[in-house]
């Protein structure tokens, strides 16, 4: 997972706290995108709220650049480049309710990575505490960490290779929102391997970001 450096904040949206971190020299690509914090962790919210996420708990948002991201893509997914988004969750996709086109039982055994391609196994507690771990009491379970790269998102929006289709051409602080929502519901379980579940999720998306 990503190491906490760069100014952080605490977000609070009850029942979430989003942990957000922003990378050094990142402040300046989140002017340009013209998008503001408070309105990515809006967006984590209702992900986190439509994908029944347990609560209260926190989320990891780590705002960073193409560098970073291509860094997190080789050591996680074995893959070359900078990509836009990843997802570390934390909790087994057991831990959310069960949505349209999802099969746990294929996912067991897959390490955490890139846009929430899985989650630890096991069974998760009522707290959304991974097994055999109790949390203190008044405590967060920490859900996981999204990490985005601004700089890639600011690229996709302006060359019209943006949106969930890699295709559209619109606002930096669109694509900036469609990618923290994509990453938070990767976070609770949603995957997009298989094509009933992908579509799903896009119509979940398009619905969480007023499309």
């Amino acid at each position: 997972m990503p190491e906490p450096t760069g100014v952080s904040r605490a977000i609070y949206l009850a029942p979430w706290r989003i942990d957000l971190i922003v990378r050094p020299g990142v402040r300046s690509l989140l002017a340009q995108a013209k998008v503001s914090r408070a309105s990515l962790a809006r967006a984590i919210r209702g992900a986190l709220e439509a994908a029944g996420a347990p609560r209260p708990a926190s989320v990891g948002l780590v705002l960073s650049d193409d560098a970073e991201l291509a860094a997190l893509n080789a050591a996680h997914m074995g893959k070359t480049g900078p990509t836009d988004v990843l997802s570390f969750p934390l909790l087994p996709p057991e831990a959310y309710p069960p949505h349209e086109g999802a099969d746990w039982r294929e996912r067991r055994g897959r390490t955490a990575g890139a846009a929430g391609t899985g989650a630890a196994t096991g069974e998760a507690t009522e707290a959304g505490a991974p097994p055999g771990f109790a949390l203190p009491p008044g405590a967060r379970p920490h859900l996981g960490d999204i990490v985005v790269s601004v700089e890639r998102a600011i690229e996709q929006a302006a060359t019209g290779r943006g949106g969930q289709t890699g295709d559209v051409g619109w606002a930096p602080a669109d694509e900036l929102r469609l990618l923290v929502t994509h990453g938070a519901l990767h976070l609770c379980g949603w995957d997009h391997a298989d094509s009933v579940e992908e579509g799903a999720m896009r119509v979940l998306e398009l619905s969480l970001l007023g499309g």
